[in-house]
């Protein structure tokens, strides 16, 4: 299913003088990339848009061999002609992740005709801002965060799980949300539960696929300037990343292989969250009063009383 068009604002100049200084380091030397994914079978979901895309355009230009996922054919099939008049390697898989039978036969055919992945990047995800209010009606949003952004990747995960076992090398990075390690705000109820559920146990994994030579990292961004985010208006004015940013993060994660990245300033939030949780909670409550739901949220809700 195509996306509708989204309009990705611009950031105010001010916010991306301050974002080089609150959100993660990433890579800026070709030369190690290349040195780390030339020849390397690279494996994107969420690759039709976004961070996915983009990471797809950086590695694939350093010589890697990516395989484009998603569910839009077309979009994936446009991504894939831009990678390849550039000089590029691309191959598409059009796959709906939310169903785990999907995600295991990609893992399978994809197996079948390349062998092996190198480095599978889990990107794709479902990102849902809707008070509990609005969500009433709604409790297919829980089912579709869960579906793709937790049991998705973990079918996904398991299907390869083996053929990086037996070649004892391999490396997974997760694009998960600073959320995760902060207490939970208003407003994103089913996206961080879905969200965390895979970060603990895609953790309690990493512990168990180091021993078979598998390299994991997990990446904390705060906002990205992506169609996730485009629908809150505010978001924008934050001190966030552009895609361009976010696939230089992951060029990182790719060359230094760290068991996580967080924007510089997660650990003291986190450990204000520790030390002060009473005052902290009480202002997770004033953001929650001081901020409203999306126009989309408000007509989604409208839209399933009327079908009720």
């Amino acid at each position: 299913m195509t996306k509708p068009n989204i309009t990705i604002k611009n950031p105010p100049k001010w916010t991306r003088l301050i974002a080089r200084f609150t959100n993660p380091r990433g890579l800026n030397s070709p030369q190690k990339l290349k040195q780390a994914v030339q020849g390397k079978i690279v494996l994107i979901t969420g690759a039709s848009f976004g961070i996915g895309e983009e990471t797809a355009k950086h590695l694939a230009k350093q010589g890697a061999i990516v395989l484009l996922v998603a569910r839009s054919f077309e979009k994936l099939q446009a991504v894939a002609t831009k990678i390849i008049e550039q000089g590029g390697v691309a191959y598409t898989y059009s796959c709906d992740l939310s169903h785990p039978e999907s995600a295991k036969k990609l893992a399978s055919d994809i197996l079948e005709q390349h062998g092996h992945v190198d480095i599978l990047l889990n990107n794709a995800g479902k990102s849902i801002r809707r008070s509990i209010a609005m969500s009433l009606e709604r409790f297919q949003d829980f089912e579709r965060t869960i579906a793709i952004n937790y049991l998705g990747p973990v079918q996904l995960i398991l299907a390869l799980l083996p053929s990086m076992r037996a070649r004892k090398k391999g490396h997974i990075i997760n694009i998960s949300t600073w959320g995760v390690k902060m207490p939970a705000g208003g407003r994103w109820s089913a996206y961080q539960a879905s969200k965390g559920a895979f970060d603990t146990w895609f953790k309690s994994v990493s512990v168990e696929v180091k021993q078979d030579g598998i390299s994991t990292t997990s990446i904390y961004p705060a906002i990205v300037y992506t169609r996730m985010s485009a629908p809150t208006p505010w978001m924008h004015l934050l001190p966030g990343m552009t895609t361009d940013d976010a696939a230089h993060v992951i060029e990182r994660a790719i060359v230094e292989k760290p068991y996580d990245i967080s924007p510089p300033w997660l650990w003291s939030a986190q450990v204000s969250a520790v030390l002060m949780p009473t005052p902290v909670k009480k202002y997770m409550e004033l953001v929650f009063k001081l901020t409203k739901d999306s126009d989309a949220s408000i007509q989604s809700a409208k839209n399933a009383i009327k079908q009720r």
